[in-house]
């Protein structure tokens, strides 16, 4: 008989604060133990992103790593976003 299991297997913390998160998605021979097929889904989350849908192991690094003072300085290493512009507007000569 196969099981399928997926274990988040790594959990890298970058110098801007985010999480690089990789999961482990395994086909197990029950029977003998044996891994019939493997494959890898990454992601990464930001600081100050929601992690609810995510494992306890990613909820308590984020929870450590992810400060008031880590969110403000990835927040300000962002870069300024313009405004949008305003379609309406007619152009002046």
């Amino acid at each position: 008989m196969l099981e399928e299991i997926t274990l988040t297997d790594r959990i890298e913390v970058t110098q801007n604060g985010a999480l690089q998160i990789r999961h482990r998605h395994a086909i197990i021979d029950t029977e003998t133990g044996e891994e019939k097929a493997a494959s890898f889904h990454r992601h990464v989350l930001a600081p100050a992103d929601d992690v609810s849908g995510e494992c306890e192991r990613v909820k308590a690094v984020a929870a450590a790593v992810w400060t008031p003072e880590c969110i403000a300085a990835y927040q300000a290493s962002l870069p300024a976003t313009e405004p949008e512009s305003d379609a309406t507007e007619t152009p002046t000569e």
